[in-house]
């Protein structure tokens, strides 16, 4: 009894942690460097530099090139007094194939890292933690941008044409549509 009672409680304590450790939010470094961004219609976009599979580990305690997922750190700047939709926006990224990147939900980008990561079994309440903590990196694109709400940042996630892990992906551009007017940064 001793035993099942010993093993029970090793499999509690294994099953409740997090699925990864997700480093909180207020640690996000701030946008520095090589960043390329456009203005259009009151509207900046910036984007940083790709994430290597380091950073992006670091930040997810997940590798998202392997599992064929880009972040892309997105900066959102209002610069006229008009309020700005952002509900409407739509994100595309294409390639220098001029193959399309489908726009993952921080939620598709998970299932993305646990499918390719073989993870199938797991405390439930765990991958809700991990939902939560991942999705605080989302650009929130729900809310609307005011006066007062000058500047958003945080990632949107990318999956790569074919499925498979991202590979030095050459001649990205960024186009942000259903803007005041529509915008296009390319990355590399």
């Amino acid at each position: 009894m001793l035993i099942f009672g010993a093993s029970l409680l090793l499999l509690d304590t294994a099953c409740g942690g997090a699925l990864f450790k997700v480093k909180p939010v207020v640690e996000l470094p701030p946008l520095t460097g090589t960043v390329k961004s456009a203005s259009a219609g009151g509207v900046m976009l910036k984007v940083a530099p790709l994430l290597t599979d380091e950073e992006s580990h670091e930040l997810f305690e997940a590798n998202l090139p392997l599992a064929g997922v880009l972040p892309l750190r997105i900066e959102v700047e209002h610069e006229s007094g008009v309020p700005v939709d952002l509900r409407s926006a739509r994100f595309r990224l294409r390639d220098g194939d001029s193959k399309e990147w489908r726009l993952l939900s921080p939620k598709q980008a998970i299932s993305r890292i646990l499918k390719t990561n073989d993870v199938y079994v797991y405390n439930p309440s765990s991958r809700k933690q991990f939902e939560v903590e991942f999705a605080a990196y989302a650009l929130d694109l729900k809310a609307p941008m005011s006066s007062t709400d000058r500047r958003r940042q945080g990632f949107l996630f990318f999956q790569t044409p074919t499925k498979e892990p991202v590979a030095s992906p050459r001649g990205l551009i960024l186009v942000g549509e259903r803007l005041p007017q529509p915008v296009e940064i390319v990355l590399n």
